[in-house]
């Protein structure tokens, strides 16, 4: 190359900054260090970075799953106080200006990504008004500690919220089958719980129910209406081939799934056989859930699909195939309109979570175990699940950050059977065990005097030894086998 050439180009480049009368004994003089002004190489601006800070931060984005799962279940007075002093020590010596005390459950996965885009290691802005440590403290305190310290410990917390692990009542329920494709237990908003066993459906109330139908599945494919209060059936619906598996209320239309793969929709108040007949299950109908608007069904089945009907289409409005395994458990949210959950069986094992008005999936856990059955709270947006192989436990999930609240244990057996207390705060599981237990796992806000309302029945209600099922009112004797009841809603 020209050596001309190369200088003016070289000086093109710089800017000029290479004068022409340089001296130059060798041909690459022009080579030399010289001053640049401007290139095409960024640097970092890092004046404005608290490298102390920032380093702390992305040590706690970069923890492993099992520290992660820790802090989660850091739920007891112990673990919130280890965050109180923990944010302390960040504000004393690392000036991070931390003035309440987080909260690991209410913390959501969206305020997780913005926490480390916001907390980067490298920053390449300048900012103007930083002031790493705040030192603005009455020159009366005797106190070592800052403002924002002092802020930190006068800010309000959250009382502790203790779920017992034990169950404030244990039943015994013989011959109560270990099934996985069956509901055999069920809770009515009249606060009428009714448990199937063997050939007999057995009714238990805290007060005189008025006018509660009782829907019951036999094995040779009946559906049978009951009335709870006087003890009677008054009708028997025929259309199944199989056993029925699945029932669902919608209002005084009752929705009822089959091994025969057919979903039968029937009005109780109209004589049969006006039905509706939805198929699009390739195998065994296991769960039916009418949304809170009474507007869409979804059912799973054990052709490992998820389906929602609307009541005015024969063909499903949408379809999901994600879970491996039978869609047994399923609850639409009260809080959220359009959100659906579903848990998969024992090869899927998932927690999902999908937007039925976009037909979009939302979210999914591996919870490690069966699931069995979901519920949602209906004063907090938290669901429970229960599950079978093969920790057979009970876990209280908070959503949408899907932290674990709490795991209950008892039962031996795979826990099958869940219902909801029609005041929201309690729960009846059943297993194959052959026991009813009752837990108080979910809290709502109350006055300080409660009130004493005869439909709360755990105002009567004191934890005890296990009791035999002769505590239930009424028992209905049938000539087939029992496969699911289902009380009317109110």
């Amino acid at each position: 190359m020209d050596q001309d050439y190369e200088r003016r180009l070289l000086r093109q480049i710089n800017h000029q900054n290479v004068p022409e009368g340089h001296p130059s004994k060798s041909g690459y003089a022009a080579c030399s260090p010289v001053t640049v002004k401007s290139g095409d190489r960024f640097i970092p601006t890092r004046a404005g970075s608290n490298w102390s800070i920032n380093f702390h931060y992305a040590n706690e984005n970069c923890w492993s799953p099992n520290q992660n799962q820790r802090a989660k279940d850091a739920s007891t007075d112990t673990g919130k106080d280890a965050v109180a002093y923990a944010a302390l020590l960040r504000n004393e010596l690392l000036g991070a200006g931390i003035e309440t005390v987080p909260d690991p459950h209410t913390d959501d996965r969206r305020d997780t990504i913005l926490t480390q885009d916001t907390h980067s290691l490298f920053r390449y802005t300048i900012h103007t008004k930083r002031v790493p440590f705040d030192n603005e403290i009455s020159p009366y305190s005797l106190s070592p500690l800052s403002n924002k310290s002092h802020k930190l410990l006068r800010s309000p917390r959250k009382p502790a919220r203790k779920i017992s692990k034990i169950p404030f009542k244990v039943l015994d329920a013989p011959e109560l089958q270990d099934d996985f494709y069956l509901n055999l237990v069920d809770w009515s908003a009249g606060n009428l719980l009714s448990v199937g066993l063997g050939a007999c459906v057995y009714l238990w109330s805290a007060c005189t129910s008025q006018g509660s139908l009782v829907a019951v599945g036999t094995h040779k494919g009946f559906v049978q209406i009951w009335d709870a209060a006087g003890g009677r059936k008054l009708t028997s619906l025929e259309g199944h081939s199989a056993r029925v598996g699945a029932l669902a209320w919608n209002g005084e239309q009752l929705s009822s799934g089959s091994r025969d793969r057919v979903i039968l929709q029937r009005d109780v108040r109209t004589p049969p056989p006006v039905e509706r007949r939805l198929q699009g299950h390739r195998q065994e109908v296991c769960g039916l859930k009418w949304s809170p608007d009474h507007q869409h069904l979804a059912s799973g089945g054990n052709d490992n699909k998820l389906l929602v009907w609307n009541s005015s289409s024969l063909l499903p409005v949408q379809q999901y195939s994600d879970h491996l395994a039978a869609v047994k458990a399923i609850a639409w949210s009260p809080h959220q309109h359009g959100l659906l959950a579903s848990g998969g069986g024992t090869a899927d094992r998932c927690l999902r979570f999908w937007n039925t008005l976009t037909g979009q999936a939302l979210q999914s856990t591996d919870t490690g175990s069966q699931v069995c059955n979901l519920a949602w709270s209906k004063h907090a947006n938290e669901l429970v699940s229960t599950h079978g192989y093969s920790q057979n436990q009970i876990l209280v999930w908070k959503y949408p950050s899907l932290t674990q609240v709490a795991k209950l244990t008892g039962h031996s057996y795979r826990v099958l059977y869940l219902a909801v207390s029609p005041d929201g705060e309690a729960i009846v599981t059943g297993a194959g065990d052959e026991t009813l237990r009752f837990w108080n796992v979910f809290s709502k806000t109350r006055c300080t005097k409660e009130s004493k309302s005869v439909l709360n029945l755990f105002t009567r209600i004191r934890p005890s030894d296990r009791e035999r099922p002769q505590h239930f009112l009424h028992s209905h004797f049938f000539t087939q086998q029992i496969s699911v009841l289902s009380c009317e809603m109110e």
